[in-house]
Parts: structure tokens; C-alpha cells; sequence
């Protein structure tokens, strides 16, 4: 070593301090990609001292407060709280988890729960716990018995929720009372929208439902990237529940066309035609919507474990009907499948709508 080399314990020093910069240096990097700053020459998005700024917007969270406006939610910053944890909610719970959502969950019975918890996602030990601790609520519930006992009874969510929280009702519920739960969430200061789902367990898991809104723009717009997380694509239909009445519309075609589709492979068997070569060629029609391949698929290898229940199909039909009486609509093929449905309950209700087909080769039930 040169004597321009310096001292060897100079060098160790210089080599030591250099490795500190480079390593504060990663460490700032690290900490700078995590909180997102970012900077586009027209938005300064900022993560500082609990205040998010963006677009002009703010959103401040602080120890005990809501979130109260902004453009959109970030995923860093919100407590979720899904409500309800069957095929669609512990499905929808999971997805959001594995998006990086601040996630806890909480069910009316401790099955699914306990399920859900295994996965990793933390279990609140009750629903005013789950609430008042959430920025945002979402909830999927069997049918309006069980919104109606979550929502409005003593401990429900809008005795506990904070004025600001945002609720993403995700139910197919009845439009009476999803207009109550509208009102009472003004009353409370509370944002709510009703956000229907159009697809079943399959769609959930690969991110491909659709998402049928109703109410305030802003909240909706405010929502998009919970939205990103679960869905296609996704549709503000109008003011407050309206987005249950959408649903209610796109379920009343699903009824029939599966209806119909049992009524086709009934004709085609008695005619004798070979049973695959029906259901492969029905599949590959034009006249078929894609949602109804995977129920012929079902068909023809005998398999209606659920993805869709009968029951729940059985439930929005009855919805249907009540709607149109109430709207003045006539309805006379979906009062044939309403009675189809209700028919096969006994035996076939927890399984998946397609099993009316069975039901009506065999020649029981209502005949159109």
C-alpha cells in the first residue's frame, strides 16, 4: 500500500461511513416508495402527520377520527370492516386482504369467522367493536332479515357508527328497505351507498363482478379503488337504491334463462337427442349468455354444489315480483320461474340454481 493510499484504519473508516450513506440512503428510498409520494406537476399526494392532500382534496385522519371527504381511499390509511362472511362476503374479505386493504371482519355466527381467521384476517369480537373501529363498512347479508338486524336493532351499525364513515351495503335486499337505510344514514351523517353484485362465487374470486351502485356521485367516485380491488367493472345507476333495483332487473333475466335453459335440455332429452351433444352444442349457441355456460357445465357432469344457491335465487325472485306489483309491472314468465324456484326448496335449496333442471326434466313442478 502507497503512502497515497492514506492509513489503513483511514480507509476503514471512509469505507465505513460510505456503507452508512448508501444504507440511509435505501432506507429513505424504502420509506418514501412505501407512504407513495408522488409528484405528477399538478398533484402533490402527501403522508404526513396524518394529513393526505390530493387534488385539492383532503382527507385528515387523526387518533378517533373518520374519514370524512376526499377523491379517493387509500388503502394505507383506512380501517375496513367487511359485515357478513358466507360464499360472497368471506370471498369478497379475502380479496380485499390480499390487496393490501386494512382489513378486520366480523359474521353473526362464529363459523365463518373462525374460517376467515385462519386465513389471517383479524376477527373484530363484535359488530360495534368491528364499527367503530372502521373508516369503511362493507356488508353482504343473506336477505333483508339479517340487514335489517345488523343495521337498525339495538347495537346495530348506525347506533355505533361514526358521522363520516362510509358504508358499502352489498346485499340483494328489497328496494323499501334499502331506501330506509339511505334515510337513516343522512340522519346519522353517515355515507351509504347501496352496491349490488352482479356474479357469483367464481366471478369474486378472479375479480371479475360487476358492481351496481346507488347514491351519492362523490362516495362512489371516493370508493373506486375498493372498487379496483373486487371488481370489472363498476356502474353508479342512479340516487339511493337504485343500484338494488338494477339488480333486481339483472336477476329477473338470470331466473329465466335458467329457467329456460332447464326447459331446453327437458325438450331436447324427451326429443331423444344425445345428452352431451345437446348440453356441448347449447353452450356454443348465440342464444346462450355466458353466465349460463357454467351452469350447462354443472349440468352435464351432475355437480350443483353452489355457487349461486337456489334459495338465494328463490329469495330475489320473490324481490322481483314484490317489485313489479309494487311498480305495476307485469311479469308472467318470471311468476312461472318464481314458483319453479319455490317448488324445488325442500330438496334443492342449499344447492346451486342450476339444480332446477333435474327438477324439471323429470316432469314435476309448474309446466309452462
Amino acid at each position: 500500500m502507497t503512502d497515497r493510499d492514506g492509513p489503513p484504519s483511514s480507509n476503514v473508516e471512509a469505507l465505513t461511513v460510505a456503507g452508512s450513506i448508501l444504507q440511509a440512503i435505501r432506507s429513505i428510498c424504502l420509506i418514501l416508495n412505501r407512504f407513495r409520494f408522488r409528484w405528477d406537476g399538478a398533484t402533490r399526494a402527501t403522508h404526513s402527520c396524518g394529513l393526505i392532500a390530493a387534488s385539492g382534496d383532503t382527507l385528515i385522519k387523526r387518533q378517533g377520527d373518520n374519514i370524512m371527504s376526499g377523491k379517493t381511499l387509500d388503502k394505507l390509511i383506512v380501517q375496513v370492516g367487511f359485515i357478513g362472511l358466507g360464499l360472497m362476503g368471506s370471498r369478497l374479505t379475502r380479496r380485499l386482504d390480499s390487496f393490501g386493504w386494512r382489513i378486520r371482519a366480523w359474521n353473526r355466527t362464529p363459523k365463518h369467522a373462525d374460517e376467515l381467521n385462519e386465513w389471517g384476517v383479524d376477527i373484530a369480537p363484535s359488530l360495534a367493536d368491528l364499527v367503530t373501529d372502521s373508516d369503511v363498512i362493507l356488508s353482504s347479508l343473506a336477505n333483508d332479515d339479517a340487514v335489517r338486524s345488523v343495521y337498525l336493532d339495538e347495537g346495530g351499525v348506525f347506533l355505533t357508527a361514526r358521522p363520516g364513515t362510509v358504508i358499502l351495503e352489498m346485499s340483494t335486499i328489497s328496494p323499501e328497505l334499502s331506501r330506509r337505510l339511505h334515510q337513516e344514514a343522512r340522519t346519522r351523517g353517515v355515507k351509504f351507498l347501496d352496491v349490488a353484485i352482479s356474479g357469483s362465487t367464481p366471478a369474486v374470486d378472479a375479480g371479475t363482478i360487476t358492481l351496481l351502485a346507488g347514491g351519492d356521485k362523490k362516495t362512489f367516485e371516493q370508493c373506486v379503488p375498493i372498487f379496483e380491488s373486487i371488481a370489472r367493472q363498476w356502474f353508479l345507476i342512479g340516487p339511493g337504491s337504485s343500484g338494488v333495483e338494477m339488480k333486481l332487473v339483472v336477476n329477473l333475466l338470470l331466473g329465466l334463462d335458467m329457467q329456460a335453459i332447464a326447459e331446453a335440455v327437458s325438450l331436447g332429452e324427451h326429443l331423444q337427442i344425445d345428452r352431451d351433444v345437446l348440453l356441448d352444442v347449447l353452450a356454443k349457441t348465440a342464444v346462450v349468455a355466458p353466465a349460463m355456460e357454467g351452469k350447462i357445465r354443472k349440468i352435464k357432469i351432475n355437480d350443483y354444489s353452489p355457487e349461486f344457491p337456489l334459495r338465494l335465487m328463490s329469495k330475489d325472485m320473490d324481490l322481483v315480483m314484490d317489485a313489479a306489483r309494487t311498480s305495476g309491472a307485469e311479469l308472467p314468465a318470471a311468476s312461472v320461474a318464481q314458483t319453479v324456484l319455490f317448488s324445488n326448496l325442500p330438496a334443492s335449496g342449499d344447492l346451486d340454481l342450476a339444480a332446477i333442471t333435474p327438477f324439471v326434466v323429470d316432469g314435476h313442478g309448474v309446466r309452462v
